[in-house]
């Protein structure tokens, strides 16, 4: 996979910004793509990767070690691990004379890494890697087993792919979780919380539930759920709140982002095995919702749910170009319009209504409300674009 769409992306950032970074999970192929983009490039590359020791011990002087390749592309690789690069990044950047282009590479989100953010204001432009999806690969059944990780799509078989996700999470356990800069956090521990948290997918996430369940504090899950949230492991989905005379939830849910992880935390190995899961209605939301928003190129920040306690709901609900879309998530061949989905309307406002569903095809179902097949996502993405420039 070349992965082109990004490789676009980066050079757009360019034309903006002299700093770019790549953020996703590791092993999604951060590192691949620069070397990709350094491959197309007109300038000369140096590769620094942090978690090489030879690379750390040349950056012990960084400034004066990055001040020598003025006019290169200069990629930093692990970006998380030394955080007090970024002022020196600026410095450089900043340069009136010298022109530096950094590529920075991160397995962990901008709130983790948030000095970035700070120091780099106005420098820097942000992309987020995710696992492959159906625009890329465009086979459903497959990824949404095996997930979008590389290495466990491509796997020869869905033996090998289970495999290598369970050495993935062990690995991301025993050894990313202490490179993102928590030491003192348990293997053991934060094992049995990630599998509490499969319980929870799609769900209003109770930590008060699930420190009791687990003989923790209230405040340990919580950076628990934290920590796995800046990994892009977990995705945190803010509630929406309207003004309307209504009570509305103010919990937010939480999803897992690679469908492949959580299946196999649930010893989910099979298509078979899916399909005769009782999650298999979130497992599908879950997946859907993370096509959406990477299709669409929504931030975490404007995405949101809504839900009522009179149980209107809506599952997701992004703000675009002025426009208000909202997005319900059925397992189901035939989905029908509901009370709940008029009800979305009406109070939310929303400027139309997709019901996405596992099907072969898309059919209106309401003047505002079109049913449409996740597997037509290219054809959604073209049909969102015309709504958002009405």
């Amino acid at each position: 996979m070349d992965r082109a769409i990004y490789l676009q992306r980066i050079e757009s950032q360019y034309r903006i910004h002299p700093i770019c970074a790549i953020l996703g999970a590791r092993q999604v192929g951060k590192t691949t793509l620069a070397r990709k983009f350094a491959a197309q490039s007109q300038l000369p590359t140096v590769f620094f990767d942090l978690e090489d020791p030879t690379n750390l011990l040349a950056l012990q002087n960084p400034k004066l070690v990055l001040g020598e390749y003025e006019g290169c592309l200069i990629i930093i690789d692990e970006i998380q691990r030394r955080p007090e690069l970024f002022p020196i990044l600026r410095v450089l950047v900043d340069d009136p004379v010298k022109k530096y282009t950094f590529l920075i590479l991160g397995s962990a989100s901008r709130d983790l890494i948030h000095q970035s953010s700070e120091t780099l204001a106005g420098r820097i432009g942000y992309i987020y890697l995710p696992p492959f999806t159906l625009l890329e690969v465009g086979q459903t059944k497959k990824l949404l087993l095996r997930g979008g990780f590389p290495r466990s799509f491509l796997a020869q078989t869905d033996q090998d792919s289970s495999a290598w996700l369970k050495d993935y999470i062990m690995t991301f356990l025993e050894r990313d979780i202490k490179m993102l800069g928590f030491d003192n956090i348990a293997p053991l521990n934060m094992y049995r919380f990630w599998m509490m948290l499969c319980f929870y997918h799609g769900q209003l996430v109770n930590n008060s539930e699930i420190s009791k369940s687990l003989m923790i504090s209230r405040p340990l899950a919580m950076h628990y759920l934290d920590i796995l949230a800046g990994a892009f492991m977990i995705r945190i989905l803010q509630p929406w709140h309207e003004n309307i005379q209504k009570r509305q939830i103010k919990t937010p849910k939480i999803y897992f982002r690679d469908t492949g992880i959580f299946n196999n935390l649930m010893g989910i190995h099979t298509l078979d095995g899916i399909m005769r899961n009782p999650k298999i209605g979130v497992l599908w939301e879950g997946f859907a919702l993370e096509q959406i928003l990477t299709c669409l190129q929504i931030d975490n920040e404007k995405a949101f749910f809504w839900a009522t306690h009179n149980d209107a709901e809506l599952d997701l609900l992004i703000f675009k170009n002025g426009k208000r879309i909202g997005f319900e998530f059925k397992y189901s061949d035939t989905p029908s319009v509901t009370k709940s989905m008029h009800i979305a309307l009406q109070d939310l406002k929303l400027d139309y209504l997709f019901v996405i569903f596992p099907g072969t095809i898309k059919f209106p179902m309401h003047e505002k409300i079109m049913a449409y097949s996740l597997d037509l996502i290219e054809q959604l993405e073209v049909t969102i674009d015309m709504i958002l420039q009405k």
